[in-house]
C-alpha cells in the first residue's frame, strides 16, 4: 500500500513542510483502502535449506519465473530485488523471505482474493523448481548463519549499524515474517484514535497470531518468538511509543519522534549512502555529515518514515505490525480484524472504550509477557482470551455493518472465523505445532515444512 516516494527534487527547508506530507494522508471515508502486506520463507524441498539468491534453485529464479504473470523486474545494480504490477510489488526482505505489498482495495474480499492469486502463481513457480514456501513468524530450523543475505544496498547499511544496537536484529532481519495491514485516517483526531487503539491492542492481535515457537530447530521459550525478537531489535526505531497516549499527541508529534530516530541511509541516484546513525534534523538544516550541504527531499522524509519499525508506524496511513506470518486463511483474517475495528465508527469507540483506562505499565506488561504466554496470558483478572473475544466480537459487528458482500452474499465477518476457533479454544497455532513436534514428529520440526507448507 506504500505509496512510491516523492520525487527527490525540491529541498525541503522547514519541519512543517514534513508534518503537512503525512496530513496530506487524510481521506475522506469514502476513499479509505486496505493494503495487506505478508511475507514467507522459501526453501528447498530437498534439504528444507534457505535459498540462496543466485543460482538454478534461487530466490532470483523464483522471481525470474514470476513474470510469466505479467510481473515487471525491478534492478538494482543489475541484480534482480523487486517486482511490480499495478498497484502490487512482490519484494525481498534480507534473508531471502519473498513478501507481497498488496494494492490498495476497497473490500476484504479484493485483498483475499489477491492474496489467492499471488500464491497460486509463486507455488507454480516454486514446484517446478524443487521449492517450497512456509508461512511462520520465524525460521523454524535454521541458525542465523545458516541464512543467505539479498543483494540490496539498504540492507549492507542496516545490517552494519544493526550489529551496534540491539541483540537480536539480525535474527530481525534474516529469520522473521509478519503480515500486517496499511488502513486510512479521516483526520488528525481520527489517526490519534485508531494509533491509540492499534497500539494497545497489539498484543492481543501477536497473542492470536501467535505462531513462532521454535529456534534452530527446537522449542524455545517464546510462542511467539518474532514478537520477543522485535523487542531486542533497536530501541531507538522499535516498541509501543507510549508518547502516543499523551495528551497533545498528532501528526506533529509524531514527525518530532520520527525526526530523533536515527537514520540509516540516504538514497541517490539508485545509490544507497551510508548516513547511519545521523540525523535528520541536522539533515533538515544542512549539516548531515554523509551529505554535507545539502537538505533532504520528501523522498528523503519518504524513505527515513519506511526505517522506523514501532508496533503500528505511520506515514500518510496507518500500518498495523503485531502478527506473525502463517497459513493463508491468517492472511485474511489479519487485515478484516483491524478493518472491523477500526473502520467502523461504532466499532472504533467500543474498542477505544476497552483500552482508553489501560495504564503505561499494562501495556508494558502486555507486550514483555504476550510474546511468552499469548493468549494465556494474565491480564486484569483473567486470561487474554476472553479480552481477544471481546475484541472479536466488536470487530465482527463492525464488518457486518460494513456491508460489503461477495458473489455469495457473504459479508466480510467471515474472515474472522479462524480467529474466533483459536480465542474460544486459547490454543495458538504455536500450541497445536509444540503438540504435534512433542508427538508425532518425535522432536524434529522437518515435518513442519511439508504439513505448514502453502
Amino acid at each position: 500500500m506504500s505509496p512510491s516516494s516523492p520525487s527527490h527534487g525540491a529541498p525541503v527547508t522547514d519541519k512543517s513542510q514534513l508534518v503537512e506530507y503525512v496530513v496530506q494522508g487524510c481521506k475522506p471515508p469514502e476513499a479509505w483502502r486496505i493494503g495487506t502486506e505478508h511475507e514467507k520463507f522459501a526453501y528447498r524441498l530437498d534439504d528444507l535449506r534457505p535459498l540462496p539468491y543466485d543460482g538454478p534453485v534461487s530466490i532470483r529464479a523464483v522471481l525470474e519465473g514470476l513474470t510469466r504473470f505479467d510481473w515487471e523486474p525491478v534492478l538494482e545494480d543489475g541484480n534482480l530485488i523487486a517486482l511490480t504490477k499495478g498497484g502490487c510489488t512482490v519484494t525481498l526482505e534480507p534473508g531471502g523471505q519473498i513478501e507481497l505489498s498488496g494494492d490498495k482495495v476497497e473490500t476484504l474480499h479484493q485483498t483475499c482474493e489477491e492474496v489467492r492469486q499471488h500464491l497460486s502463481e509463486v507455488r507454480e513457480v516454486a514446484g517446478e523448481l524443487g521449492v517450497g514456501l512456509l508461512g511462520l513468524g520465524f525460521n523454524p530450523k535454521w541458525r542465523r548463519e545458516d541464512m543467505p543475505w539479498m543483494p540490496k544496498g539498504r540492507y549492507r547499511i542496516m545490517r552494519a549499524y544493526m550489529a551496534k544496537k540491539g541483540e537480536l536484529g539480525h535474527d530481525m532481519m534474516l529469520r522473521t515474517c509478519a503480515v500486517q495491514v496499511n488502513l486510512d485516517f479521516a483526520s488528525e483526531s481520527d489517526m490519534v484514535k485508531k494509533f491509540r487503539v492499534g497500539l494497545a491492542l497489539q498484543p492481543v492481535v501477536t497473542a492470536l497470531f501467535a505462531n513462532s515457537p521454535f529456534v534452530g530447530g527446537r522449542a524455545g521459550a517464546c510462542l511467539s518468538h518474532r514478537s520477543h525478537v522485535w523487542a531486542d531489535t533497536d530501541p531507538d526505531r522499535c516498541g509501543i511509543l507510549p508518547f502516543v497516549f499523551e495528551d497533545g499527541f498528532g501528526f506533529e508529534r509524531y514527525v518530532d519522534y520520527a525526526l530523533d530516530v536515527p537514520m540509516y541511509f540516504v538514497s541517490r541516484d539508485g545509490r544507497y549512502i551510508d548516513a547511519s546513525g545521523q540525523s535528520f534534523r541536522d539533515f533538515l538544516a544542512g549539516r548531515l555529515p554523509a551529505l554535507e550541504g545539502e537538505l533532504p527531499t520528501l523522498g528523503d522524509w519518504s524513505d527515513h518514515l519506511t526505517t522506523l519499525f514501532p508496533e503500528v508506524r505511520m506515514k500518510q496511513f496507518l500500518e498495523m505490525r503485531g502478527a506473525d506470518g502463517g497459513p493463508q486463511r491468517r492472511l485474511c483474517a489479519l487485515p478484516a480484524l483491524w478493518v472491523g475495528l477500526l473502520y467502523d465508527d461504532t466499532a472504533l469507540d467500543a474498542a477505544w472504550d476497552l483500552v482508553k483506562d489501560w495504564t503505561a505499565e499494562d501495556r508494558a506488561m502486555l507486550r514483555r509477557e504476550v510474546p511468552r504466554r499469548a493468549l494465556k496470558t494474565p491480564f486484569r483478572g483473567r486470561e487474554l482470551r476472553a479480552l481477544a473475544l471481546e475484541v472479536l466480537t466488536i470487530a465482527r459487528a463492525g464488518l457486518a455493518r460494513r456491508r460489503r458482500i461477495d458473489d455469495s452474499g457473504r459479508d466480510e465477518a467471515y474472515f474472522l472465523d479462524t480467529l474466533t476457533d483459536i480465542a474460544a479454544s486459547g490454543r495458538t497455532l504455536a500450541e497445536e505445532l509444540l503438540e504435534a513436534y512433542e508427538s508425532r514428529w518425535k522432536g524434529s520440526v522437518d515435518p513442519l515444512f511439508e504439513e505448514y507448507a502453502y
